[in-house]
């Protein structure tokens, strides 16, 4: 099955559907997940420093590079500088140790998580924010380009004035920027934004992260009271069966069709084989309007990311303040 292809500042190409491993850290299982994913066809593999699973994600790497199945080449690697890496003396650091973890000389895409500093991990309750300089740390970023660390960076949970910024600041520009998007939230502000400027835009939450509150359970963090059904919505499932595919696959194809790359995350095979099989099928006009008017604009954010009073004073916080 080919899997499309999106360009990267015209130098590279990423799938359009990606593996999430967001709460994946049970080291049997994502490996289990890992392995049936290649076998499925993903080539894209999303991860994070904040996500705990680098190593087992390098494990299986060279796992499948050792077989012969796989060559590095094949394979595009993303994953992410933490907020309390957000510093322009502590970015290196950060990236060398995911390297590591991974077993690899390079990541195909490296992004600044989160738009503010921290003093300690979002994981841990005593994390604060810390005065940040976006525009410094992407200069050490883009030093990890010319070393040949990082093929292409970018950001994730930036906002229209935090991406100009760097867009107005930088020598390479940002490839991509990492965003909630959904059908009850679809951003077309930002999203056009992206796409004028040619920065890829990628979803996550796509399929609503059903499985969030366990993972905030597991770590301490509240857990999210605001969730959304995407899955059983009846539009969706309407759409679903006039093209005989799930609720799920007609979540992801809305946003592909719309050139927004996607990273859904299972551990189940036949959810993960699912999930990439969107390219024997079209939603045409009247799905994409009836998907399109399913936006509750801000109502729909689930990440807000508001940890404290203090995040929300930040001035880097990027989104709408909401009362906590």
């Amino acid at each position: 099955m080919a899997v499309q292809t999106f360009e990267l500042l015209g130098k590279f190409k990423i799938p359009a559907v990606g593996f999430g491993t967001f709460t994946a850290t049970d080291e049997k299982e994502l490996e289990a997940a890992l392995d049936a994913a290649f076998e499925a066809g993903y080539r894209h593999i999303d991860t994070a420093t904040i996500y705990a699973n680098e190593h087992i994600i390098g494990k299986v790497l060279q796992k499948w590079f050792h077989s012969g199945k796989l060559s590095r080449k094949d394979i595009f690697i993303t994953t992410k500088l933490p907020p309390n890496g957000v510093h322009p003396d502590r970015a290196e650091k950060f990236l060398l140790e995911s390297l590591e973890k991974l077993q690899l000389d390079y990541v195909d895409l490296y992004l600044i998580h989160f738009p503010i500093c921290t003093s300690a991990s979002l994981l841990q309750s005593g994390a604060k924010p810390e005065h940040t300089d976006l525009v410094a740390t992407w200069k050490k970023l883009e030093e990890q380009v010319d070393l040949g660390r990082a093929k292409a960076i970018g950001v994730s949970n930036f906002n229209i004035n935090q991406v100009q910024r760097i867009l107005d600041n930088a020598r390479i520009k940002p490839a991509a920027n990492q965003i909630e998007l959904h059908i009850f939230f679809q951003q077309p502000e930002l999203v056009n934004f992206l796409q004028q400027n040619r920065v890829l835009p990628i979803s996550y939450s796509t399929l609503g992260n059903p499985g969030i509150n366990k993972f905030l359970e597991k770590v301490g963090r509240p857990l999210r009271t605001n969730a959304l059904d995407l899955l059983g919505n009846a539009t969706v499932k309407t759409i679903a069966e006039k093209h005989d595919k799930t609720s799920g696959q007609i979540l992801l194809k809305y946003w592909v069709q719309k050139k927004v790359a996607v990273i859904p995350k299972s551990v189940t095979p036949s959810r993960i084989k699912e999930n990439i099989d969107l390219f024997d099928f079209s939603l045409d006009e009247n799905d994409l309007k009836s998907l399109e008017s399913l936006n509750l604009g801000e109502e729909g954010r689930q990440a807000i990311m508001s940890f404290s009073k203090e995040f929300l004073d930040h001035p880097e916080y990027p989104f709408p303040r909401r009362p906590l």
